[in-house]
């Protein structure tokens, strides 16, 4: 009888077992955890207030690593040097890449740089694309068309793991794609008013697909990732002036401090905004208010 109670007991806690799951970016917390439910755990790496560029694991966040069972990767920079390390830590662990379908797009970056333009010229060459980063913006949360995309992915991989859950899943998966197509509608509504390649200037370019999908067009600050020198300051704010621009989008993820004097130089105001909100519909809703005003 022992036995018996044991063996089922065993049974029960196997089946109600939930699937230990590591995202990279908080957004992705909001997508697995819509779709999972309480089948599922959730642990964040990039806690926030970090950068997902430059970001290293505390020690036990290595420990949640050797407990998890799938790691939704997205694409971030830091997952390069630390996917490879992860697997080593944990064999057992799926690696599923989440991004997985979706187009990325160059990172936009200013490359107004005068005197560069003019000593390439001179020494031959007819353009500084050789200094131009062609990086991929990983940002692609930033638009509803590719998160339905990254809520499919999430959906399989759930249920390949754990089919017996499937019906729930795929519940809770209808309804999440039902939450985006109203998020989505809600920002068209927002910017119905707003002209076609209207520009929005952003110290970080990490709303280029959120720009993409309602035909906007991001102005960064920042000159192939780095804080620009006053000379190039200049130039960004006589562009401010010509583009009418009335706002700055700062991520409190980085310094403010260019994003300031301009702002104080033109009279405009800094809004604080972070690609890694955790309430991700409310965050891009809230972006496009303030693009439309």
């Amino acid at each position: 009888m022992k036995n018996i109670l044991l063996t089922l007991l065993l049974l029960s806690s196997f089946s109600y077992a939930k699937i230990n799951t590591m995202v990279s970016v908080m957004p992705q917390k909001f997508f697995v955890e819509s779709i999972g439910g309480d089948k599922i755990n959730v642990s964040l790496m990039v806690k926030p207030g970090n950068s997902p560029h430059s970001y290293t694991p505390k020690p036990s966040q290595m420990k949640d690593i050797a407990k998890a069972d799938i790691y939704f990767s997205i694409g971030v920079e830091f997952e390069n040097a630390w996917l490879p390390r992860f697997k080593s830590q944990n064999k057992e662990m799926k690696i599923i890449d989440i991004s997985h379908g979706i187009t990325k797009i160059v990172m936009k970056q200013h490359s107004h740089h005068e005197e560069e333009h003019e000593e390439h010229e001179a020494h031959g060459h007819d353009d500084h694309a050789d200094n131009q980063h062609e990086s991929k913006d990983p940002h692609i949360w930033t638009s509803p068309d590719n998160v339905k995309v990254i809520a499919k992915n999430i959906y399989t991989a759930l249920v390949k793991v754990d089919y017996q859950n499937k019906i729930y899943y795929k519940k809770n998966f209808d309804k999440f794609i039902n939450h985006i197509n109203q998020t989505d509608k809600k920002i068209k509504d927002i910017l119905s008013n707003t002209k076609p390649n209207s520009k929005f200037m952003v110290f970080h370019p990490a709303w280029g697909y959120f720009a993409k999908q309602y035909n906007l067009e991001q102005f960064p600050i920042e000159i192939e990732g780095k804080t620009p020198k006053p000379k190039e300051l200049a130039f960004v704010m006589e562009e401010a002036r010509e583009e009418n621009i009335k706002a700055i989008f700062t991520q409190p993820e980085f310094s403010a401090k260019s994003a300031n004097q301009i702002a104080k130089e033109l009279n405009i105001k800094v809004i604080k905004t972070s690609p890694l909100n955790y309430k991700w519909s409310q965050n891009l809703i809230n972006l496009a208010q303030a693009i439309a005003n």
